[in-house]
Formats: C-alpha cells, structure tokens, sequence
C-alpha cells in the first residue's frame, strides 16, 4: 500500500507544479481562467448576474473602459503611461456636449469630431512634451491631467450639460437586434475599434514598431525609423480612443460633466496590465486587455451585486494590479 501511494503523490504533486508553471508563463490564460472563476461565483452567490438586463449593463459599462485600456496598452508597450486619459474624456464629453447645445447648435456628427479632435490634440501634446523634450511619461501625464480638468471645470463653470440630442444618445443606450441576439451599441463599436487596433499592432508596421521602441530602439533608429514620430502617434492615438470612449459614457448617462471619468486612468492601467501587457514594456495584445477590462468590470459589477461598498471596489482592483505586478515579476525571474 505504501508502495503505491508515493507515485500517485508525487504524481499530484507534479501537476499542480505544472498547473502554476502554466499560469505563471502564459498570463492570457490565466486572466481567461480568473474571468471564469468570477463568473462562476457570482452566477452562484446572486440571483441577478446572469439576468439578461446585468450582462447587457456589464457589455455596455465595460465597453468604454476597454476602449481607454487599448490606448493605455500602447503607451505601456513602448514604456511609458498616460494618467491623462480620464479628464481627456471628460474634456471630450464637454466640448461635444456643448457644440450640441441650443446656442451653438452644431449638428451632431461636427460635434463629435470636434470631441475626438480634442482628445487627439491632447494626446499629441503628451506625445511632444515626452518624446522631443524627452521628460518623464509619468509626470508629463500627470500635469496635463491636471491642466485638462481644470479646463474641463471652466468651461461650463463647473456645471453639467444636459439635454443632449437623443441622435447622439444612441450610441450610448440603445440596442441592435441581430437574430435573437440584442447587443447594445457600444459593445459593438468596442469590438469594431477592438478589431482596428488589433490589426495596427499586429499587422501594420507600425505595430512592430511600437512593439520595438522600449527594448529596441537603437535598431529602430539604425533602421531609418523615427521613433519620436512614432512615440507622439501612440500618445496621439491614445488620448483619441480616450476621448471616444469618453463620448459614449457620455451618450450613455446623457450628461456631460467635469468631473466624469474621474479614476479612470487606473481602471485603464489595471485593464492593460491585468490583460497582459507587461510594465516593462515591449508586449501586450489588445485581446488581453479586452478580457482584463471584461474581468475588472465583472469584479465591479459583482461587488454592487454582493452589496459591498463603493470604495471596496478600488481596493479590489488595487489588490489585482499589486498581484498581476508579482506575477509578471516572476515571469520575467
């Protein structure tokens, strides 16, 4: 009995190893596995989860946020961060909201170019500040995000706008019945944009650029590649997917206001990083960050289904990042 007790112990023993040195190494399945098990619990622990309603909310809610997060990603990849992209959308949500106001009454196609155009000139300036002038990514970021809303603030004076053109609302509350299947808008145009970027980074040239900068930028250069250009695009891309994703919070809670989005840079980070995009730069897929944000969001949705208050939640989402930091870490070991 002795004798064969020790091979099936070992044997158990081997696949646990195996198991973790799985998760450890491949960080997509494991977020892939850690989505199911939050899925799972709260399908068992609440009555409300898996209500049609609740998943549509959960599609809609997390939409924006992966939209930020695939911006965000690319500023990691080439090593840097953009604690911008919160006031950037809430900037963006004004001016669309304000353009699409009675006195100025634009129409609102005009209006929401000139909101992505914002978010766009935002980035852009990030892009030049951090990659001509060669400051710190961090701090750049952190005085725009100061200087963006408190534009935000005085643009309107510190009120919200209201009233927006329900023409501009659909695309933050409506639905689009395809067969049996009801999907709300932003959840598709997420995919769209999803789609887009993902062909960028792994199709296009410019992707392997981006993919390049931060560990191999000295053969970019002796290749002939611009890598300043290159770094003021992905900030310029980044601060335009922030300010999309700020026009559909915006169209979805049908005011525009100041102090929307406020945070959100650390939801975009958590999503990026918890997605699979390394802080040390150099990799990361826009599917990962789909399912990081789709896994964030999840966690949110079921701590206000479990009853927990609000600011459990930025403790959770902090335990995450300070988890995913440790596990890249002994990747990378």
């Amino acid at each position: 009995m002795d004798g064969t007790s020790e091979p099936i112990m070992q044997f158990d023993m081997y696949s646990v190893k195996r198991i973790w040195e799985i998760i450890s190494k491949r960080q997509g399945f494991s977020v892939v596995l850690l989505f199911i098990i939050i899925s799972t619990f709260l399908s068992l622990m609440t009555d409300n989860f898996l209500t049609l309603g609740n998943l549509s909310n959960l599609a809609r809610n997390f939409s924006w946020i992966a939209i930020i997060a695939f911006g965000q990603s690319m500023v990691i990849i080439i090593g840097g961060i953009d604690m911008s992209v919160g006031a950037t959308m809430a900037l963006a949500g004004l001016i669309t909201a304000s353009c699409m106001d009675v006195e100025i009454n634009f129409p609102v196609m005009i209006a929401v170019l000139l909101g992505l155009l914002t978010g766009g000139f935002v980035g852009w300036i990030n892009g030049l500040m951090i990659a001509r002038a060669k400051l710190p990514s961090y701090i750049v970021t952190l005085g725009t995000m100061s200087v963006v809303r408190g534009i935000a603030f005085s643009l309107t004076g510190g009120w919200p706008v209201r009233d927006l053109p329900e023409s501009f609302r659909f695309m933050g509350q409506h639905e689009i019945q395809l067969g049996s299947l009801s999907l709300p808008v932003p959840f598709l145009l997420m995919l769209i944009t999803a789609f887009i970027v993902g062909l960028l980074l792994d199709q296009m040239v410019l992707g392997k650029h981006i993919h390049t900068i931060k560990h191999g930028e000295r053969a970019l250069l002796l290749a002939g590649v611009d890598v300043n250009k290159a770094t003021v695009l992905v900030y310029t891309l980044c601060g335009l997917l922030a300010a999309f994703g700020g026009l559909l919070m915006t169209a979805r809670v049908g005011v525009a206001a100041p102090t929307a989005a406020t945070g959100y840079e650390l939801d975009s980070i958590a999503a990026a990083v918890v997605g699979g995009t390394s802080l040390y730069g150099g990799t990361g897929s826009i599917m990962g960050v789909l399912v990081g944000a789709a896994v964030l969001q999840t966690l949110r949705n079921g701590l206000v289904l479990l009853g927990f208050p609000a600011y459990g939640h930025t403790v959770a989402i902090g335990a995450i990042i300070l988890a995913v930091i440790l596990l890249n870490y002994w990747r990378r070991k």
